[in-house]
């Protein structure tokens, strides 16, 4: 009795099961496009499987989330699992910002590319040593010179977007309702 040619071969997996086991192990979103080419699929149909595949999620109240963020795609847990995956991950070790680095983090956000004497006179004291901390956590770069000083210019990451769970910068939120009303003019001027 002769096999079958090809009844060895093992059967692929489908676009989801594929799409979920991709979504797994990347350490960074991935894009449709890539997803599409590495499974040389139309990018209509991994997109449409993408949102499927999140709707799906959302309605069954998995603990993670399926989101477009930073350009790409990546799960992520549900918010509001974060207090027991904090306790689990942080196991007691402090793993968040100082207050001066979220501050010299929104300015940079807010006003790049800006250069660290910029991010100095606005928060009124030395922002050196944080600017080498948040570079150092990936959160912000090197965007480059300022033609006319020649000072080193910072600009955030799509670590940052994704670690904030935004697609881009116009998704920060707008900063005039939280000014106070008597900030000189300089400091607001394009806030």
């Amino acid at each position: 009795m002769s096999e079958e040619p090809g009844a060895d071969v093992p059967e692929l997996p489908g676009l989801r099961a594929s799409i979920e086991a991709i979504l797994l192990v990347v350490d960074e979103p991935v894009t449709e496009m890539t997803l599409a080419q590495l499974l040389e699929r139309p990018r209509g149909e991994v997109a449409g499987t993408l949102r499927e595949l999140a709707a799906e999620y959302t309605e069954q109240g998995r603990g993670f989330d399926l989101r477009e963020v930073a350009g790409g795609w990546r799960f992520y847990t549900r918010d509001v699992c974060a207090p027991v995956v904090e306790r689990f991950v942080t196991d007691g070790q402090q793993a968040r910002l100082t207050q001066a680095a979220l501050e010299t983090l929104a300015v940079v956000a807010y006003r790049q590319p800006v250069s660290r004497a910029r991010v100095s006179a606005i928060r009124g004291v030395n922002s050196d040593g944080v600017m080498r901390t948040l570079t150092l956590r990936g959160l912000i770069e090197d965007a480059g010179q300022d033609p006319e000083s020649q000072a080193h210019l910072y600009r955030t990451t799509g670590y940052f977007l994704e670690r904030l769970g935004l697609r881009d910068l116009d998704e920060l939120p707008e900063l005039a309702p939280y000014l106070p009303d008597d900030l000189p003019d300089d400091i607001v001027e394009d806030a």
